[in-house]
């Protein structure tokens, strides 16, 4: 088995804190991995030799300032009401709805959905923003995420 269930996760409050739930249709969409296929998954995309994104050697993409384009602010739309990520964002991940994204908080934590479930619960999966990075299924679109507010958009080479 490649998942494990929401109530076996260990950050499901996130996506059912009562300030902010997950309706229960929108849940069957967020698929956190099991710690091996996370760890597979980190290490064919993200760095084979790093466990999280405060130790990614030069060697590894995300650290390759030439593979980002921008810089945006996602604080601010995140402590705001409107539920959109940034404009920025949308407008640079051009991707269909139905896309599988892979949201990477560190090599042994992944969780899988679709780009919409995503885009509409965004908000849930930066409660912790200590370098997630989100990819997609056979995309070179790339977003990494900082706890300092802001997230680079980029591309994965």
């Amino acid at each position: 088995m490649s998942y494990l269930t929401l109530d076996e996760y260990q950050r499901k409050w996130i996506f059912t804190h009562q300030s902010m739930p997950v309706p229960e249709s929108d849940l069957e969409a967020i698929k956190p991995m099991t710690q091996a296929r996370a760890s597979q998954l980190w290490k064919e995309n993200i760095s084979a030799q790093s466990p999280d994104a405060d130790r990614l050697s030069s060697s590894d993409w995300p650290m390759k300032e030439s593979n980002w384009n921008e810089t945006v602010d996602w604080m601010a739309a995140w402590e705001s009401d409107d539920e959109s990520l940034p404009e920025e964002v949308l407008t640079f991940m051009d991707w269909q709805d139905d896309v599988t994204v892979y949201f990477c908080y560190e090599k042994y934590n992944v969780i899988e959905t679709k780009w919409s479930t995503f885009k509409k619960h965004w908000k849930n999966f930066l409660f912790y923003d200590d370098g997630p990075i989100l990819i997609g299924r056979r995309r070179a679109e790339a977003l990494w995420f900082d706890s300092h507010g802001n997230v680079k958009l980029g591309y994965r080479k």
